[in-house]
């Protein structure tokens, strides 16, 4: 328990104005994450890679297209995180590994669009 503790202390933001973090901001948050994240990966994984080209259109910009919003995608992920911990929602602690394992999906995909731009 102890280690959840401490977990909590690190990802609970601290509030100028200790306004407090409603459990509705707290679910916008995620799905502002996940709508982002999924947005990145089907413009880059399908529109960009295979819809576009089909028409003779935009060939090759989808892991550009990664470098750019993979970044944004973390961010809001990670602010999903500190949202659901700020308002010490009752599913903070499932939310957070789903966060954790889009943002590792998000960095393998990042790399991967590092090496196809090298």
């Amino acid at each position: 328990m102890q280690h959840a503790d401490t977990a909590d202390a690190v990802l609970t933001p601290r509030p100028a104005a200790d306004a407090p973090v409603s459990q509705d901001q707290a679910n916008r948050t995620f799905s502002t994450s996940v709508l982002v994240s999924a947005v990145r990966c089907t413009l880059a994984y399908v529109v960009f890679p295979w819809l576009l080209p089909a028409f003779g259109l935009a060939s090759g910009v989808g892991p550009a297209l990664g470098l750019v919003i993979g970044p944004i995608a973390i961010a809001f992920n990670v602010a999903s995180i500190r949202r659901f911990h700020a308002s010490d929602h009752r599913w903070k602690w499932q939310i957070t590994v789903l966060n954790c394992a889009v943002i590792a999906l998000l960095v393998v995909l990042f790399v991967l669009d590092v090496r196809a731009l090298g």
